[in-house]
């Protein structure tokens, strides 16, 4: 089992700066801690995030720490410039001495898409030619690329990758054509939501793997084992009554912040994710308690869904940066050493 973080970097009442500085601190403790790897959010024009702009965030990261790996989850492929988000993943994947995951989607919100002047319903097509730009630049000398919106003849790359052929890539399972893309590809996939819709989305995704070999072979992509995350909001105190008193509003500040722009556009978010605090717990997707408590959820989980990374929301909502850092540490010494012989990568195989 690795372990990771997964951040919305949310507005707080204070300067964005110290913000961005006790992040760093928490991710620092992280690494410290032995944990994998780091992976920010991208979303616009909402306090939900204070990283629109992922790589700047993560190339102050990447001099700021030596060993975590990190990446978004995800870069939302339809509202960039090919070429320059190409050069850009490049400048980041030597910035970090080759710690670069990259997670690319499409994204959810149309109202990010109108507040960037962008189709939402274009975005697939969109994320479909992007996607293919950014491979064909990572693994040839030029770029050549005639398509619906981009056009690129006898570029040169000069800006090359650090990791070869190019950064691991991460993709989010959501829908029925998730998991064959992302087994199509030789991504690492992350799920989301209820555990029994997780375990779904991963039996699903394991089975895809299998299918999709004959064409990873031919397309030369490279052969590993992926990685198979959860992603999980969790919060441990001393006692289960204090989890329960602090991280009951803090979810609910999280989950505000999460649809307020949808909400102030006449909608709601169409995510695997409840808002209310309970439904979340018995759900799964919010593990909030004690070391004893947290770890026999999470084990549970483990053995239930098969997913071995499990990557964790631990800063969210109303907690301070003590209580953040402090969740951590109980985390550390109390819940990790026994959770980390579980969910071992092994070789994929169909679930049946």
């Amino acid at each position: 089992m690795q372990f990771g973080l997964f951040d919305y970097v949310e507005r707080r009442d204070e300067l964005s700066s110290l913000t961005y500085d006790r992040r760093i601190e928490f991710v620092q403790a992280a690494e410290a801690a032995g944990f994998y790897g780091y992976h920010v959010t991208e979303h616009h024009v909402a306090p939900l995030s204070q990283t629109p702009s992922p790589s700047v965030y993560l190339a102050a990261l990447a001099r700021q720490t030596k060993r975590i790996r990190f990446g978004a989850l995800l870069f939302l492929l339809p509202l960039y410039n090919p070429l320059r988000l190409l050069e850009e993943l490049c400048m980041l994947d030597h910035l970090g001495h080759g710690r670069l995951d990259l997670g690319v989607g499409r994204g959810i919100s149309p109202d990010e898409f109108r507040a960037m002047n962008e189709s939402f319903v274009d975005g697939g097509s969109a994320f479909d030619e992007v996607f293919e730009i950014l491979i064909k630049g990572f693994t040839h000398d030029r770029l050549d690329h005639a398509g619906k919106r981009w056009t690129y003849k006898n570029v040169p790359m000069i800006m090359r990758p650090y990791q070869k052929p190019y950064p691991p890539l991460w993709y989010g399972l959501r829908g029925d054509q998730g998991a064959p893309f992302a087994a199509r590809w030789g991504m690492n996939a992350v799920s989301l939501g209820p555990t029994e819709r997780v375990a779904a989305h991963i039996a699903r995704f394991r089975t895809a793997w299998v299918d999709q070999e004959q064409a990873r072979l031919a397309a030369g992509i490279p052969q590993r084992d992926p990685m198979i995350g959860a992603m999980r909001t969790v919060f441990v105190a001393a006692s289960n009554a204090e989890a329960e008193r602090i991280a009951r509003p803090a979810y609910k500040t999280w989950f505000d912040s999460l649809a307020w722009l949808w909400i102030d556009n006449g909608g709601f978010p169409p995510i695997a994710l409840s808002p209310d605090y309970d439904t979340a717990q018995s759900a799964g997707s919010l593990i909030v308690g004690n070391p004893d408590t947290v770890r026999r959820l999470l084990a549970e989980q483990i053995d239930r869904c098969g997913y071995n990374y499990l990557v964790m929301l631990m800063a969210f909502g109303s907690l301070t940066h003590a209580q953040e850092m402090k969740s951590l540490a109980l985390f550390r010494d109390e819940v990790m050493p026994s959770l980390a012989t579980l969910g071992a990568p092994g070789a994929v195989r169909r679930i049946a």
